[in-house]
């Protein structure tokens, strides 16, 4: 796996991206960031950095996969809010810009196991 431009991922990058997934995962579950949703329930489910690691692309899931686009659609917004808490978790010398994408993951794998129960009927 590597980004758009085929170079492979760097140890660097994987680290300092779980590093950021364990930080926003927290940072949700205590509600730190201050965001106008609960954030108990959103699942950070991977953190993709970018080659230089100044964006961090977010791969979250609400709760039960509910108002998705809605809760990511906040999270977009305050994002400012959520970097600014997360400043406080990791030193860094930049701290990456972070971007936040619903998690297609496990609807794909449930689209897959729907058709494949299909079939064996």
């Amino acid at each position: 796996m590597g980004d758009k431009l085929g170079k492979p991922v760097s140890q660097r990058q994987l680290r300092v991206g779980e590093m950021i997934k364990q930080s926003l995962g927290i940072i949700f579950v205590k509600n730190e960031a201050k965001v106008p949703i609960e954030t108990n329930g959103i699942t950070v489910t991977e953190v993709k950095m970018s080659q230089d690691l100044k964006v961090a692309k977010a791969f979250v899931l609400p709760l039960g996969g509910k108002n998705a686009e809605e809760t990511i659609t906040i999270l977009k917004e305050f994002s400012f809010l959520i970097r600014k808490t997360l400043s406080k978790k990791i030193t860094m010398k930049f701290l990456p810009k972070i971007l936040f994408a619903k998690d297609e993951s496990f609807e794909y794998a449930e689209k897959i196991e729907n058709l494949i129960k299909q079939t064996n009927k």
